[in-house]
């Protein structure tokens, strides 16, 4: 059975199609990386939690990660960034430099939250 016949290996192609180690996806998702390789090998179940968390962290079709039918996302994250590049450069510097000061407290913020769930777990 080809490894995209199944969630673990559908979940593998999405982690090689968005070009992330284990460690960076499973961190994005906040799993550990032993746990996704569990589940890269089959080890462990996905779970429904498991699917929710990458469709909407990645945008992947729910559908296809399931069954395999469908586009691998709903939008892909060359469409994201060419979009979020485009709305980007239409605003003036100094909103740019708002936009800019913004992402970077979401990601700080993003981080906080990922060392406080990974300590309460």
């Amino acid at each position: 059975m080809p490894v995209n016949d199944s969630v673990r290996g559908r979940i593998k192609a999405v982690r090689h199609a968005l070009k992330l180690s284990q460690i960076k996806f499973s961190e994005a998702i906040y799993i550990s990386n032993g746990y996704l390789a569990e589940i890269e090998l089959g080890n462990r179940r996905v779970n429904e939690r498991i699917i929710q968390l990458i469709t909407t962290t990645f945008g992947v079709n729910k559908e296809w990660l399931k069954t395999g039918q469908g586009k691998m996302f709903v939008s892909t994250p060359d469409e994201k960034c060419e979009r979020i590049a485009n709305l980007f450069k239409e605003l003036n510097p100094e909103f740019q430099d708002y936009v800019l000061g913004q992402i970077d407290q979401l990601i700080n913020l993003q981080n906080m939250q990922y060392r406080n769930d990974k300590n309460t777990c």
